[in-house]
């Protein structure tokens, strides 16, 4: 239930993700590396579809959300990838919604800018060094940091629209640990694999680093 649909949440709380998830967009669009811009693309259009296919559980159901990854490997990049993504499923699957297209976006992008705060930095460490193990244990957090904040955001965005919406958000904390678990293990995957065939993926600079 990553997608929150619109007609949920409060005025207050849409009009706060809205702003911040513009002023998030402004800051990663000046921050913007055209080198990063084909895994961008390629990692965008992975999210669009993965989190096309639910798999359902108890009263909810899950899906990929490879925020974390996204954060890890494109840093603020993940921001306007992870938009175009949820602005796309929106227009032509129904997922989520216009209105509720700023919470959406910053419940998925705050977790994945704090991977590449914490984590893209050990990354670059650790894709010069002979440390495979440390790389796929960087995958694995950022995996189930993605998932866990996003659960987080989402619960909270739906608890401040008020009561009624307490033990939804109870269900979407409870839903997103095994979520949490699985993403770890391909985010992992996926980081290991990238520092066997293209380390220096793992290694690329931001436009504004140093």
């Amino acid at each position: 239930m990553a997608h929150i649909p619109d007609g949920v949440l409060s005025a207050p709380v849409l009009i706060t993700g809205g702003a911040v998830t513009a002023g998030l967009l402004a800051v990663s669009l000046r921050r913007l590396d055209d080198r990063l811009i084909p895994p961008a693309a390629v990692l965008s259009a992975t999210f669009f579809v993965s989190s096309l296919i639910s798999v359902p559980l108890g009263p909810s159901s899950v899906h990929l959300l490879l925020n974390g990854l996204m954060g890890l490997l494109l840093g603020w990049l993940a921001v306007p990838a992870l938009f175009v993504a949820l602005v796309l499923q929106a227009a032509f699957f129904g997922f989520g919604g216009l209105t509720v297209l700023g919470v959406n976006t910053m419940n998925m992008a705050l977790p994945a800018l704090l991977c590449a705060v914490l984590l893209r930095p050990l990354l670059r460490h650790q894709s010069s060094a002979p440390s495979r193990r440390g790389v796929w244990w960087i995958g694995a957090a950022a995996g189930a940091t993605g998932v866990l904040g996003t659960g987080a955001l989402v619960a909270g965005t739906l608890a401040l629209s008020g009561a009624p919406f307490f033990p939804a958000a109870k269900v979407v904390v409870l839903t997103f640990v095994p979520l949490a678990l699985a993403e770890s293990l391909i985010s992992a995957v996926v980081v290991g694999f990238l520092y066997r065939v293209e380390p220096g993926l793992l290694a690329m600079p931001e436009a504004d680093d140093g």
